[in-house]
């Protein structure tokens, strides 16, 4: 226990990897509780009092076996589910104090989702995927349709702009999935096995965008994953059981302080 303490208190207190500049933590909980109620007498307590610091920049791994707790810590972070008790402080804002038309802006703007199964709109080309965000969030069609293709160029799509997603193939569909994440510029991006449905090579192919985007423009990444090599990828593997933090384990990528 004394172990995670000091590694919680590091990945609280230590430098941005670009800065000597101690930073504002981009997510804060305390005190998260999850309770899901099945019948009268049957509740399921699934996080129990979960504290969790993450800076800027990290990117960060959540492991724990089926049941722990790990995918609900998740859905909490990204308000797909609200918690039970405790708070999530994202970017500086105390989510509970949004209203609800106010979170779902929030979060439409600050999160980014990536999923196993990459949940694009099967009747829209890669391009029309991409910009759905910034339709949604008010920005003329003309930019929007430029800043998608701008983006999915830089992820080596330039020659998919406009294919289906059945047109592609399964890790390009993931890329077309991390630039409809990246495009409104999230706080957080928020992965959910976002490798389980791909074989190796691909899944390799991208972790490394995972970590080329994390490094190149210090973005967020946190990632939900079974698999320990994917885990070991990140900064820090965050190991769940039965709905607390058991261990915070630091990666081979662990950045490290800059010596003055």
């Amino acid at each position: 226990m004394k172990d995670m303490e000091n590694m919680e208190r590091k990945l609280r207190d230590r430098p941005n990897s670009s800065s000597k500049n101690v930073t504002k933590p981009v997510l804060i909980i305390e005190g998260l509780h999850k309770r899901y109620n099945q019948g009268k007498s049957n509740e399921v307590h699934a996080l129990r009092g979960v504290d969790l610091t993450v800076q800027k920049g990290d990117m960060m791994a959540i492991m724990g076996s089926s049941g722990c707790g790990k995918t609900t810590l998740l859905n909490m972070i990204g308000h797909l589910d609200s918690s039970s008790a405790g708070t999530i402080i994202i970017d500086g804002v105390d989510t509970a104090k949004l209203s609800d038309s106010q979170m779902t802006a929030f979060r439409r703007d600050n999160i980014g989702f990536i999923f196993q199964l990459f949940n694009l709109f099967a009747f829209l080309t890669a391009t029309e995927n991409v910009e759905t965000p910034l339709l949604l969030k008010g920005l003329k069609a003309s930019l929007a349709r430029e800043q998608a293709k701008m983006l999915l160029r830089e992820l080596g799509m330039g020659d998919r702009l406009y294919h289906l997603p059945s047109e592609i193939s399964g890790g390009q569909q993931q890329r077309v999935a991390v630039a409809r994440a990246l495009i409104n510029q999230p706080a957080i991006i928020l992965g959910d096995e976002p490798t389980g449905d791909l074989d190796s090579a691909t899944s390799a192919d991208v972790m490394g965008l995972f970590r080329r985007i994390n490094q190149q423009n210090e973005q967020t990444l946190i990632l939900v994953t079974h698999n320990r090599w994917i885990a070991e990828q990140c900064d820090y593997i965050v190991h769940m059981a039965d709905g607390q933090i058991s261990q915070i384990e630091p990666g081979p990528f662990t950045k490290r302080e800059e010596k003055p």
